[in-house]
């Protein structure tokens, strides 16, 4: 532990596990104190308690404002303050125009965009009053490029894209920086694909799959002072994804 989150208190959506987990266990790592955000409170609870008295967890949902409000409020009685929020949380859903239901459509956006909107909104005055804060917003590189089939995904993701920029021109002044990460294929329970032939798929110019762990130290670096001057930017980690085609 080089203690490079020394003073931090981040409050972490979806945080039970994927990369929300590997974004908690780096934190800690590096001296944060942690809230883990999810509805998976049996998996919430159980990281925690690994990760000792610098970790909490609290029952978030975050299509739920008042469940926002709580975790936030949670947080801040916990460990005294809140001074980086990773929006975390969301969901991969995907079928073909005509057959995709509205109903899909909606639970996409309401996870995948309203939730981080809903947290920004819950966590502004905190953020402020433990100035200076980060905001690390969870998109995509489907939030850079089109992805067939996956409408309402990508459109969540430009959006948490367009969010970012907005929010951080706002809280500038506050002392609150945003910044939105682009992974590319990531090896989580949430795309269903096993380590053995994660390194088969030629998803991108590194032919594999990327690691939890590798997007979560540039989660750290957007955390943590040493990016002190960074706002309203895009962070790309997609082993190439998104660079173009690759001929020949």
């Amino acid at each position: 532990m080089s203690g490079r989150l020394t003073g931090r208190v981040a409050l972490i959506s979806g945080g039970a596990s994927g990369m929300g987990a590997s974004h908690a266990r780096a934190f800690v790592a590096e001296g944060a104190r942690v809230m883990l955000g999810d509805i998976a409170d049996g998996a919430g609870q159980a990281l925690a308690a690994e990760l000792g008295e610098q970790a909490g967890y609290v029952h978030l949902d975050v299509t739920e404002a008042a469940d926002w409000q709580a975790a936030v409020a949670a947080t801040v009685e916990r460990f005294g303050l809140l001074n980086v929020l990773v929006n975390n949380a969301g969901v991969l859903d995907g079928g073909p125009l005509g057959t995709y239901t509205e109903k899909q459509w909606q639970r996409v956006i309401d996870i995948n965009l309203t939730g981080p909107f809903l947290g920004l909104s819950a966590a502004r005055d905190a953020l402020v009053a433990a100035r200076p804060a980060a905001v690390i917003n969870i998109s995509s590189a489907a939030g850079l490029q089109g992805v067939s089939g996956m409408h309402a995904y990508t459109a969540s993701k430009f959006g948490v894209r367009g969010l970012t920029k907005s929010a951080a021109l706002e809280l500038a002044p506050e002392g609150v920086r945003v910044n939105s990460v682009h992974p590319g294929g990531i090896l989580t329970p949430m795309i269903g694909v096993t380590e053995e032939i994660a390194v088969d798929r030629g998803e991108n110019v590194r032919a594999r799959l990327g690691l939890p762990a590798e997007v979560s130290d540039l989660v750290v670096f957007l955390a943590s002072t040493e990016s002190s001057y960074c706002t309203g930017a895009e962070f790309v980690v997609d082993g190439g994804m998104t660079a173009g085609s690759v001929v020949g």
